[in-house]
């Protein structure tokens, strides 16, 4: 019997079709031939739709060399396609609608605005939940502003902390603003009068769609914000599992922490050592994050269609109050090799893969009927 095969879908950050997770696509092809599974990798621009054949990328641990091969389409696919402003994203949109047939390990998620409100609609959550508003006008900004000391504006479809913006009441008139612009630059901390505040935040939002959310206390005695990664991934079962947590510490000045714009990774239970007392409360703390963090892809999974991983960006404040800041669909590794928990990097690499293997047993399985 032929191995199954599984095509790892991806997309070219630029047009000399350079790949982003290179490596990791490297390690799941070696840890794929262990299990029994054939990988190759591929993007919508290797697929030829006369000759229903995909020029594909395929690695060869041995020599440990790339080239590319002629490939049949696979028994499953793996997305991990990160949106992006290009034409590449488009021919991702067609190459879904044509071959929506294909088994699929994971759908593509809604947008930020979207997610919230899908969670939203589930009470479980709602305490959870940061109070967010679509950014429609300056006024769905000073509302919140009035509510809460500091929101943060940031992008509906926004990836690696780019174009999030940070502003905290000073007085009834004055406003502190810290951010970072799209290409992750950080711009300084100014304060801002209220009537200038309006000018500010229609410029940085400019002609995109934006969010306003309630800011969550997330800065550490030295100044610096910090949340946590939790993935989440199905299992060798079927079922989804805690894969791991890592704290990030962001850069200086920074008013995110992810690992591209200059923060780093830490063990999650040093991090909470530093505003939860007690060792049995911080367990106490990390099994909340992580019971909500299953249930959150449980339901999303039930309501959008099939997922195989998801992380999940939480903030835990010093009453160890877990709120859920994002989620996203196609998440990173490398948070647990800076981390240093090398047991959680390795089962993200091969969980959708045992996943897949359970998946194509489960599909390829003739009827009992």
């Amino acid at each position: 019997m032929s191995q199954p095969v599984l095509g790892i879908l991806t997309l070219y950050m630029n047009n000399k079709k350079q790949l982003e997770e290179r490596h990791i696509y490297q390690k799941m092809i070696i840890e794929g031939q262990r299990l029994g599974l054939d990988i190759f990798v591929f993007t919508p621009m290797d697929v030829y739709d006369s000759k229903k054949m995909i020029h594909a990328l395929v690695y060869d641990p041995k020599k440990r060399t790339w080239s590319r091969k002629w490939r049949s389409f696979p028994n499953l696919i793996f997305d991990r396609c990160r949106i992006q402003r290009s034409k590449r994203f488009e021919q991702l949109r067609r190459f879904r609608s044509r071959y929506a047939n294909l088994n699929y390990l994971n759908r593509p998620l809604r947008d930020k605005w979207t997610i919230y409100q899908i969670l939203l609609k589930k009470s479980r959550f709602r305490s959870h939940l940061p109070r967010t508003l679509m950014f429609r006008s300056t006024a769905d900004v000073f509302n919140l502003l009035n509510d809460y000391p500091s929101i943060y504006v940031k992008p509906v479809n926004g990836t690696g902390g780019r174009g999030i913006a940070r502003v905290e009441k000073l007085s009834n008139d004055m406003y502190l603003i810290q951010g970072r612009k799209k290409n992750r630059r950080i711009i300084p901390a100014q304060k801002l009068h209220k009537a200038r505040l309006s000018a500010f935040l229609l410029n940085w939002r400019g002609s995109g769609r934006f969010l306003a959310q309630q800011g969550i206390q997330i800065k550490l005695p030295n100044g610096r914000v910090h949340d946590y990664r939790m993935l989440v991934q199905k299992n060798g079962h079927g079922e989804w599992d805690v894969t791991g947590c890592a704290g990030r510490i962001g850069a200086p000045r920074s008013v995110t922490s992810n690992l591209h714009g200059g923060g780093h990774a830490v063990m999650m239970n040093s991090l909470l050592a530093q505003g939860i007392t007690g060792e049995e409360r911080r367990q106490e703390v990390r099994r909340t994050a992580e019971r909500l963090s299953l249930e959150i892809a449980a339901y999303l999974e039930k309501t959008i269609g099939a997922l195989c991983e998801l992380a999940l960006d939480l903030a835990i404040d010093k009453n160890g109050h877990v709120y859920v800041l994002e989620v996203n669909p196609k998440p990173a590794r490398e948070v647990f090799i800076q981390s240093g928990d090398s047991e959680a990097y390795r089962r993200a690499i091969i969980r959708p893969l045992e996943y897949a293997l359970w998946l194509h047993k489960r599909t390829a399985a003739p009827s009992s009927q």
